[in-house]
């Protein structure tokens, strides 16, 4: 299988290839402006909350998803997830319906909204979409990731931006995964003051089962050193990493590869959940996940907020 990492240059201020590539991140940016006028929005029964993204990867797109669907039916509500149908994204699909019922993949939105329709639910929830221009969304969220942000800030394939930050002008929510940052809020708020910004963060569940070993971390996400960064903040000894492309589906033989090496030199493996949801079927006892859970906080007013959709 090819492994296409995402390139480096995405999140420095400045490089060679990024200056090389920007007559075709121009290009891009004409025709993402050309479809947005020329797409003509859906209108759809029941409201629809878009949680997505423009640094492309690695921002806890699913997460988020997953999370609101489970505080919305506490409330009473009748959530779906929908996403797009990507064949080299099915450890996703897993996790969301290891976490979840209610789940519907399409391989187009529309279609799949229309079904929605059909159904007892009375909210949808787009796990990505934002770029999907052909659909009406009562609330986007954007989220990004507190280390990348914007990376370098261009557009691909200058850059790891989908757009630019000016389709800020029509979100209404921003949700930022770290610590927080009242430079990004500052820089973001210009194009849209009218943003309402909140917070996530991880919090590991099951430390006491790494605590004292020497790791073999695996990480095979949008941004890994994210997931690296949360071990080691944790006071978790890392001995080696082995990075693998997003969305990567391991054979059985590379897993058994790195079980030999951690065998050999007494590492206990650790590795993402959604990466563990790859390799489950192989039965392999001697690897584990690093379990968390996501937190938002003033989750209350954001819950809130998507309530009042309902007003």
């Amino acid at each position: 299988m090819v492994k296409l990492y995402k390139p480096k240059y995405w999140d420095k201020k400045i490089s060679f290839f990024s200056i090389l590539l920007l007559p075709v991140s121009l290009l891009v940016i004409f025709y993402i402006y050309l479809k947005k006028r020329l797409t003509k929005e859906l209108n759809f029964k029941i409201p629809i909350i878009c949680v997505g993204n423009i640094y492309i990867g690695g921002t806890g797109k699913t997460p988020i998803s997953i999370l609101l669907a489970k505080e919305l039916s506490k409330i009473g509500k009748k959530p779906v997830i929908l996403r797009k149908f990507y064949k080299s994204h099915k450890d996703e699909y897993n996790l969301i319906k290891s976490k979840l019922r209610n789940l519907v993949i399409s391989n187009k939105r529309v279609e799949g909204l229309k079904n929605i329709e059909k159904c007892d639910y009375n909210i949808a929830i787009l796990d990505d979409g934002l770029q999907d221009y052909k659909i009406k969304k009562n609330l986007k969220i954007v989220c990004f990731n507190g280390n990348q942000l914007i990376g370098n800030g261009l557009v691909l394939p200058s850059g790891p931006l989908r757009e630019t930050l000016s389709s800020l002008k029509k979100t209404e929510i921003v949700i930022i995964n770290g610590n927080k940052n009242e430079d990004f809020e500052k820089k973001i708020l210009k194009f849209n003051n009218k943003l309402e910004i909140f917070y996530s963060f991880y919090k590991p569940i099951n430390l006491e089962e790494f605590k004292n070993k020497n790791l073999l971390a695996i990480a095979g996400i949008g941004n890994p050193e994210n997931f690296f960064q949360l071990i080691e903040k944790n006071n978790l000894q890392i001995s080696k990493k082995i990075i693998f492309p997003d969305h990567y589906e391991f054979s059985k033989a590379e897993i058994q590869t790195i079980i030999n090496e951690a065998e050999k030199n007494n590492y206990k493996i650790i590795m993402t959940e959604k990466d563990f949801f790859k390799i489950k079927n192989y039965k392999l006892e001697k690897i584990s996940y690093l379990k968390v859970s996501l937190e938002i906080d003033k989750k209350e007013k954001l819950i809130k907020r998507i309530n009042s959709l309902y007003d």
